[in-house]
């Protein structure tokens, strides 16, 4: 679960956050199951940050530093995260349907059981991420939609 501590530090703002995190980097930031959903945190610093079976809904991601964050089972769906860098991301069970993922950084990001139904991942780098039982039904990409599960 979240640290509330955690939560108090996000809601006081993105630039007091990612300040925050750089003075504290060994603090392992917990926000699992947390409801962050609606938010502008647009180029927010989420590394190595724990978003485990969190609520992001429908918040602005855009340009967010995600590596290595951990998004198992989170909600991602319709969540704006262009340009955001996902490398090395666990993505296990995430469900990301109708996200915005054009030209995000997904290198080596685990996408199993993962679903992009909808999704648009358009420019997106996704070398070497792994995909097994990846739903990518309707999926956007440079030329046409995924229509299948990998």
């Amino acid at each position: 679960m979240a640290q509330q501590e955690h939560l108090y530090l996000l809601k006081k703002g993105v630039s007091y956050w990612n300040q925050w995190r750089q003075q504290n980097p060994e603090v392992a930031a917990d926000l699992s199951k947390a409801t962050l959903t609606g938010i502008d945190l647009a180029n927010v610093n989420f590394s190595n940050v724990n978003l485990s079976m969190a609520n992001l809904s429908g918040s602005s991601l855009k340009m967010a530093n995600m590596q290595k964050a951990n998004l198992t089972m989170a909600n991602l769906r319709t969540t704006d995260l262009r340009m955001a860098d996902l490398r090395a991301a666990n993505l296990h069970a995430a469900n990301a349907q109708e996200a915005d993922l054009r030209d995000a950084d997904l290198r080596t990001a685990n996408l199993k059981v993962a679903d992009f139904s909808s999704a648009d991942l358009r420019g997106a780098n996704l070398e070497g991420a792994i995909f097994d039982m990846t739903i990518l039904n309707n999926a956007k990409r440079r030329k046409g939609l995924w229509n299948m599960f990998s």
